[in-house]
């Protein structure tokens, strides 16, 4: 307890610190909705584009509407040659999210809108970073390639789009379905780490690029966005389905870390973790890489019959971006590229109804010190 009584939360684990029309988060019961819309009827019935569009102003789109969304961002999903010429300068081995993160900061400078926090114009500016987003990515992995970027193709979904700039192929209609219901199911996920991140940022009235610049250097680290790439790495060190009983019992008696598994809010299991399960299996057989989802269901039913550790939505989302032939180290970029929806759509919320975000520390520190000159401190 501090001097005016408040109690010490570490982490802030269950505090509440905004209201949310945005999303419903049910820990205990494994539950979770888009402004009061089941997260596997949006993943399995509705695209990319409709969850955009339900984030960013409160409902599920008319045919009409939805046609607008998808117009505005398929308009927006160019990024100046300048952004693209920058790639080229950038040291080769240097982590995509760094890249990503540099870049939203680029973009901003070049934003029509981008000291503009009213509502019409942060409306505006998360279509233009979500289409961006996207393409930045895919256009960084190019060049560090030696390849030229893929323009986007302005018949694709959002989806498929951004496969296609990836890979420089366009996805089956099972495959882009695969990647636009994972979009969804990253699209927003409550107060997370780089959510908070975005929401503390925009709350001293600052903008939304420096805002979702925030939210990619907090979604960066391996506690939040970065765990699906360790779990397929973990995949790769195992190799083969028939080591993963090797592999889990010297994991578990060394009391090795294994992420993927378990979630700070969800008690009862990650409702996004059994969709994408089902998703990675088909993704997996039909890429002819079946041996990552083997290895990934037998290593959830070794660790959970252990540790009764449930998988995260991390966990599936591994075998299944590795499948659709996404490296490993664009895992968390675009898993950025389907949360900037949930950011922008928080950012407009707090510019909606802010108050500064200022919390206090407890201090544990020495008491009160005199100072004493230079020549007498031992």
């Amino acid at each position: 307890m501090d001097k005016q009584g408040s109690q010490l939360i570490r982490g802030l684990e269950g505090v509440v610190a905004a209201e949310t029309r945005l999303c419903d988060l049910d820990g205990t019961h494994g539950r979770l909705a888009y402004a009061g819309y089941d997260i596997e009827d949006l993943a399995r019935r509705a695209t990319f584009e409709e969850v955009c569009h339900l984030l960013w102003w409160g409902e599920l789109p008319t045919a009409a509407q939805l046609d607008k969304t998808t117009l505005a961002l398929i308009a927006a999903r160019a990024i100046p040659k300048e952004l693209i010429q920058a790639f080229g300068l950038v040291p080769k081995d240097t982590d995509p999210m760094r890249v990503l993160q540099a870049a939203v900061a680029m973009l901003g400078m070049r934003d029509p809108d981008a000291t503009d926090n009213s509502r019409a114009a942060n409306l505006r500016k998360a279509v233009r970073l979500t289409s961006q987003l996207a393409t930045a990515i895919c256009a960084h992995h190019r060049v560090r390639s030696g390849q030229e970027p893929v323009a986007p193709a302005a018949d694709l979904s959002h989806a498929a789009n951004t496969l296609y700039m990836l890979t420089g192929r366009r996805p089956t209609a099972v495959v882009a379905k695969a990647f636009d219901a994972s979009l969804t199911l990253y699209a927003e996920h409550e107060l997370n780490a780089s959510t908070f991140t975005t929401r503390v940022i925009v709350s001293t009235q600052s903008d939304m690029h420096s805002a979702v610049a925030g939210g990619v250097g907090a979604l960066k680290g391996p506690l939040h966005g970065g765990a699906g790439e360790a779990v397929m790495r973990t995949l790769m060190e195992i190799g083969e389905v028939k080591n993963v009983d090797a592999f889990t019992q010297k994991a578990l008696a060394e009391k090795r870390r294994l992420m993927g598994f378990g979630h700070r809010v969800y008690t009862a299991g990650d409702p996004r973790a059994a969709i994408l399960r089902g998703m990675a299996e088909e993704a997996c057989r039909q890429s002819g890489q079946f041996k990552w989802y083997e290895m990934a269901v037998k290593l959830h039913e070794r660790v959970h019959a252990a540790k009764t550790l449930i998988p995260n939505v991390d966990f599936y989302s591994a075998p299944l971006f590795y499948s659709l032939g996404i490296p490993v180290d664009l895992f968390t970029p675009v898993i950025a590229a389907a949360r900037i929806a949930g950011w922008t759509a928080n950012i407009v919320e707090q510019h909606d109804d802010n108050r500064l975000i200022r919390p206090r520390g407890d201090y544990v520190g020495p008491t009160r010190r005199a100072f004493g000159p230079l020549d007498t401190r031992g």
